[in-house]
């Protein structure tokens, strides 16, 4: 029996190019970072703060505001705007699992694990407004020979 063999045609570069100079013009990533991790729910956010930035947030490889439409973007700048630094650091992120407010939650609780990380005198404003306390509320599992977590089926006398 004869093998095929399975050729791609390779992608056109142009478009790389394009894409790779756009991000450029937005930030600049490189250099030294400061890793943390947040989590909400099934959402697992893993952000690098960059000092010395423009403000610039990339959730995913696309800014916050398209990633995060709406309120949910402000949720996840809660922390950046109690501590005072929205205008001179920029963040990465990289967020997993979970629908788009968990994942916002976590990056917020991210945000502010880095910012502690990187002042340590942040820690009291954001403990009073709860922002590294993770909250660890999950959807209950189903149980076996029940419809939902608690929801029985409709008990019949006959």
């Amino acid at each position: 029996m004869a093998e095929k063999k399975i050729v791609k045609k390779a992608k056109p570069a142009v478009k790389v190019e394009a894409v790779e100079k756009d991000t450029e013009k937005v930030a600049d990533f490189q250099g030294k970072y400061i890793p943390a991790i947040g989590r909400r729910k099934t959402a697992n956010a893993q952000v690098r703060l960059f000092e010395n930035g423009k403000g610039v947030i990339m959730v995913n490889g696309q800014k916050l505001t398209d990633y995060f439409p709406g309120e949910t973007s402000s949720t996840a700048t809660q922390a950046l705007r109690l501590s005072g630094h929205v205008r001179d650091l920029n963040f990465s992120v990289i967020v997993k699992g979970g629908g788009k407010s968990g994942q916002a939650e976590a990056v917020r609780h991210g945000i502010a694990h880095a910012l502690v990380k990187l002042d340590e005198k942040l820690r009291d404003v954001l403990v009073t407004a709860s922002l590294l306390t993770r909250d660890r509320r999950k959807k209950e599992r189903k149980k076996p020979g029940l419809k939902k977590a608690r929801k029985a089926p409709q008990w019949s006398k006959r």
